[in-house]
């Protein structure tokens, strides 16, 4: 009976001490989502005059509290603007430059721009990823007639840029996750 009673003792520690080795892979670390409170888009006429600038900052991110957008002024009928946009984590201090990271990361971000109905412009990326696919950080809007609408300004975490009309802008089967989205009332006049 001793000698049963041994065996399955060994037995047991023998298991217990094979399951907890060091050998096992270490855990995927998690790339968890950034923070964004602030986007600022900064157009500048290219033929030179003000720039003008849309700004939404939400300090508590998802939380209840509403953004505050800001627009600087009215965009001028048949002019070209070159675009770029700025990204803040400004719950840190000093604030972190999300921007950045999306730029690091080219081949997993993507900015799109929704014109809403009655706003007369037009826009196009002027940056690329490593796969040729555009990122948006940086674009040029045409103001073409006097109008008023909305623009929406919408980040997605991986999208899926081979989808079809993605490159060119159409978020309707981009996928992904958004990061940040936010809609501005733009006059042309």
């Amino acid at each position: 009976m001793k000698k049963q009673f041994f065996i399955y003792t060994i037995l047991i520690l023998s298991l217990v001490f094979t399951g907890c080795s060091d050998d096992d892979p270490a855990p995927e670390p998690v790339n968890e989502e950034e923070v964004i409170t602030t986007m600022t888009v900064r157009l500048t006429p290219s033929g030179g005059g003000s720039e003008i600038t849309l700004k939404t900052v939400d300090m508590d991110g998802d939380g209840d509290g509403e953004a505050i957008v800001t627009v600087s002024g009215p965009l001028s009928a048949g002019t070209t603007y070159d675009g770029i946009i700025e990204l803040l984590n400004e719950t840190e201090t000093p604030a972190e430059d999300i921007t950045e990271e999306v730029e690091e990361e080219a081949d997993e971000h993507q900015f799109f721009y929704t014109i809403g109905t009655g706003l007369d412009v037009t826009t196009t990326y002027d940056d690329e990823d490593g796969y040729g696919d555009p990122i948006g950080v940086e674009f040029t809007l045409t103001a073409n007639t006097a109008s008023s609408g909305d623009l929406t300004f919408t980040l997605r975490h991986e999208p899926n840029k081979s989808a079809d009309g993605v490159a060119d802008g159409d978020i309707t089967n981009a996928g992904g996750e958004t990061d940040i989205t936010e809609t501005f009332p733009i006059i042309v006049e």
